[in-house]
């Protein structure tokens, strides 16, 4: 049965009316329904990306069983609508953690391979798809294939990174990582500029798995990319086992913000504390594995802050020799299109076996920017153009307004994935990049 509904990704920008058919068992024939297809499973992908406006949308977070799982290698088999989130409450006191992790753990297992999502680790292990070992790729005319590195390899390619096109994944296999326990020893540090984070930034990787900074977004001149640096390793042993933990408390956001919220003045008073609040340079102590990478998570609907008009998140990558950062950051700090939450991060050498995957060699910069219509699009347009001559990219996943020039230039095996749509597959995005916006 399919039902019609009005969805919103989750920067709830663009909005979008589709049917809903839920699927629920793995087992079950591709549905028949009319009219284009896309999978969905939480809708965490902040643009048009996981919407089908005027389509349908496969809901497959019904697909939520585990399968099997060996204690002594980490290997896990599980139904795509698996969350992250599950994963890490079954695995984590076995000993065993996420290979890669996005900043959120509200991801189905389907979702973060259709975005081969990465993570603070990257330089060191790469993006989620490099760990998948295998999966079902159901296809509109009934076909099932078992994809692996060496098996419909092709389609294992394509559906990685694959924004959900290719088919419908019914379940799939990933090799987890060991873990000692629920720590993480962690360092913050402040740091004064861009020269500063690079700096700290080489050191770091020698001797630290996850790495990522906090940028002030609005700060200019000789304090231009200041901000706070993130460092940690999984603890060792600790002598007794493993402790009992408390859940961090949850909070939500009842209502939409207001406009006036969110403004330079708010954003610049907040930048300003978060970065004088560490009073010492460097802060060094044992946290958990949700403050250290999900903060977010804690505050249910933290979209809700940018109001009913929703936000834009922006995320570009470009060649760590490019010098684009800098002339991106002076780009927003003059159009005091302020945020909070702004990442810096690099991205190693480990190629994804996605076409379409998004990291590569170079330094990344993700954040969010209210939605003032014309003055953020045009200031987004900006940004594109820097990162087009850089030689860098988009990120897919949360976009809701990149070109198809833009889009295609991001992507050079743009034409080796064509063919490994899906008749019935599409999405607004697809739609969008492709100059078809029916």
């Amino acid at each position: 049965m399919t039902r019609a509904v009005g969805f919103e990704s989750w920067g709830r920008f663009p909005r979008a009316t589709q049917e809903v058919r839920a699927v629920r068992w793995r087992t079950d024939p591709f549905p028949q329904v009319s009219g284009k297809v896309l999978p969905y499973g939480l809708g965490r992908s902040y643009g048009d990306s996981c919407l089908n406006d005027g389509g349908t949308l496969l809901a497959a977070r019904g697909l939520s069983r585990f399968i099997s799982f060996d204690p002594a290698t980490g290997v896990l088999r599980c139904e795509a609508g698996v969350t992250l989130a599950e994963i890490l409450d079954f695995a984590v006191p076995q000993g065993w953690f996420l290979p890669v992790t996005p900043g959120t753990k509200f991801v189905t297992l389907g979702g973060a391979i259709a975005n081969d999502v990465h993570g603070k680790n990257h330089f060191a292990d790469g993006t989620f798809g490099r760990h998948v070992r295998a999966f079902e790729l159901l296809r509109s005319d009934g076909a099932r294939l078992l994809c692996t590195p060496d098996k419909n390899s092709d389609h294992f390619r394509a559906t990685i990174g694959g924004l959900g096109l290719t088919g419908l994944l019914t379940w799939a296999e990933v090799q987890l990582k060991r873990i000692h326990n629920p720590f993480i020893e962690a360092e913050t540090i402040r740091f004064g500029g861009l020269e500063e984070f690079y700096e700290l930034n080489a050191a770091s990787e020698r001797d630290y798995l996850y790495t990522v900074a906090w940028i002030d977004i609005l700060a200019t001149g000789r304090n231009l990319g200041r901000g706070i640096y993130f460092r940690g390793n999984h603890a060792a042993p600790i002598p007794g086992g493993m402790p009992t933990l408390r859940r961090p408390l949850e909070l939500a956001v009842p209502v939409d913000a207001p406009g006036w919220v969110l403004n330079p003045t708010t954003v610049r008073a907040f930048n300003f504390v978060i970065y004088r609040k560490q009073l010492r340079n460097v802060k060094a102590g044992i946290t958990t594995i949700d403050p250290f990478f999900y903060p977010l998570d804690t505050i249910h609907d933290w979209n809700r802050i940018y109001g009913k008009r929703g936000f834009l998140q922006w995320q570009c990558v470009v060649p760590m020799g490019s010098g684009a950062i800098g002339p991106i950051l002076a780009e927003i700090a003059r159009s005091r299109e302020g945020s909070f939450l702004v990442v810096l991060k690099t991205f190693g050498p480990l190629r994804s076996p996605g076409m379409l995957s998004f990291p590569r060699p170079g330094i990344t910069l993700a954040l969010d920017f209210r939605n003032r219509g014309e003055p953020t699009f045009s200031l987004l347009d900006r940004l594109d153009r820097i990162v087009r001559e850089s030689g860098g990219a988009i990120y897919p996943a949360k976009d809701a307004r990149m070109s198809a020039d833009t889009f295609r230039r991001s992507f050079p095996k743009l034409d080796e994935f064509r063919p490994f749509v899906d008749p019935a597959f599409s999405s607004s995005f697809w739609r969008r990049v492709n100059g078809d916006d029916r």
